[in-house]
């Protein structure tokens, strides 16, 4: 996993979950190759985000469907 200091820089299409509250307390993804997906805050376009290759991703999706992270509400 790496990260880069500016989201805005990445050249991808940013989207997140058609779940997300209104008030803007959600992540948004962007493919950034075939291999790197990147995740960042949504309510901070410029800030810091995470690469991460699709398997970490998926490890990552697939833990939290589960409820792995129960009790971070």
């Amino acid at each position: 996993m790496s990260h880069v200091g500016d989201a805005s820089t990445l050249p991808v299409t940013w989207w997140k979950s058609s779940a997300s509250a209104a008030q803007s307390d959600c992540v948004e993804c962007g493919i950034v190759d075939d291999e790197t997906i990147a995740v960042r805050d949504s309510k901070n376009p410029h800030g810091p985000a995470l690469l991460l290759t699709r398997e970490q991703m998926t490890t990552f999706v697939t833990a939290a469907a589960s409820g792995r992270f129960g009790g971070l509400e």
